[in-house]
């Protein structure tokens, strides 16, 4: 398949690699994009963004990000702390008193970002309609017991983690995190990033599809699932579901642990922005804010039991590990279930991002391929 776009000198290795998607590996529709130094130098897309009615992918194609959405909510984050307005080894309770119960006293916004909090879900069912009005899922959170002591395990806290960092968000700044992000960073960058994605962007999304070969899914009844489906409301996968992934009903509601809407130079800009700066900018995080994102606090086997897949992670990123092979540890990464992934790394200058509406099944190297080709490619600068 011929892609669009372009590669820069020296960057060449990063087109193969995504032509070989196509060819090798059962890409549908995709795009990867890279800054290096502030300056973009791989922007491609190619493929289908619609199975069903062969809609090409456009230059600034937008589609479900699954849990890269965390990256963008641990941006906002960090900025806050770096500029003295939040404190991560801070109770949450400081910010959002009505936390402060059934043993969440010392629960920090820090534990939360390295999924140790001890609250991966809220075990009380809401109906969608709750989920989507926000206010029910935190009363939920503030009811809700740890289910170990704060801060001594692990467990991958999937939509918990969004709804407690972005009410922190929201306690500080007044606004839930996609609108503080829209006016924090994303529309002076120009991104076309949201959580809760505009309703007249929605006919211009990728279509997500599934995966070939997927593996069987754990049990449904066992705590990664009910943490990953908000206890069966969100199918995963689910897509075709009134209530799935391809759906504008979740797409335009607040998700902020695994609902945002992206396109891949909308976030390989951020993560650029965040640890480099664009064109010339600031950069977004500082470089103690960066060393602080970075240093490992979680990863293995889970609390209850779910195996060890080789994932670290810092206060809200995945870092350079086993299970994602980034540049080396100053790259803090997010991934999202559909295989796509971005990160930024303020060592090598990098911003990072792919994203496909294939989603990942069993042995995608999708990404793996595309990082190793940018390893090469800064390597050699």
């Amino acid at each position: 398949m011929e892609h669009n776009g372009w590669a820069d000198e020296g960057f060449g290795a990063v087109a193969d690699e995504f032509a070989r998607n196509f060819a090798e590996r059962g890409e549908l529709g995709a795009a990867v994009a890279a800054f290096v130094d502030g300056r973009k130098v791989v922007d491609l897309w190619g493929g289908t963004a619609d199975e069903r009615t062969g809609r090409p992918w456009e230059k600034d194609t937008a589609l479900p990000v699954f849990s890269c959405t965390k990256g963008i909510v641990s941006i906002c984050a960090h900025l806050l702390a770096q500029r003295g307005r939040l404190d991560l080894d801070a109770p949450v309770a400081d910010y959002w008193p009505e936390f402060a119960r059934h043993g969440k006293e010392r629960i920090t916004t820090r534990m939360v970002l390295a999924h140790t909090a001890g609250i991966p879900l809220a075990e009380r069912k809401l109906t969608f309609q709750e989920l989507t009005a926000w206010t029910p899922v935190i009363r939920a959170l503030e009811e809700q017991k740890p289910l170990w002591e704060p801060g001594t395990a692990y467990e991958y806290h999937a939509h918990a983690f969004g709804f407690i960092v972005g009410e922190v968000i929201r306690r500080i700044t007044g606004f839930t995190p996609g609108v503080h992000f829209r006016l924090a960073m994303a529309d002076e960058l120009g991104l076309s990033t949201w959580l809760g994605v505009p309703e007249e962007e929605v006919p211009r999304l990728a279509r997500i599809t599934e995966a070939e070969g997927r593996a069987p899914l754990p049990d449904a009844g066992l705590l990664f699932m009910r943490a990953l489906t908000m206890n069966g409301v969100l199918p995963f996968p689910g897509l075709d579901d009134p209530h799935g992934w391809n759906s504008p009903a979740v797409l335009t509601a607040e998700f902020p642990g695994a609902g945002a809407v992206s396109s891949a130079r909308g976030l390989a800009t951020l993560y650029a922005a965040a640890a480099t700066g664009v064109d010339g900018s600031a950069r977004l995080l500082a470089p103690d804010t960066v060393t602080d994102a970075v240093t490992p606090l979680s990863g293995g086997a889970s609390w209850s039991g779910f195996p060890d897949l080789g994932s670290r992670w810092g206060s809200g990123f995945l870092v350079d590990s086993p299970f994602v092979r980034l540049l080396g540890p100053r790259s803090f990464a997010n991934h999202g279930a559909g295989g796509q992934l971005c990160f930024g790394d303020d060592e090598f200058g990098v911003g990072f991002s792919y994203a496909a509406n294939r989603m990942g099944g069993r042995g995608d190297v999708r990404a793996e391929r595309l990082v190793a080709a940018v390893r090469e490619c800064v390597g050699r600068r």
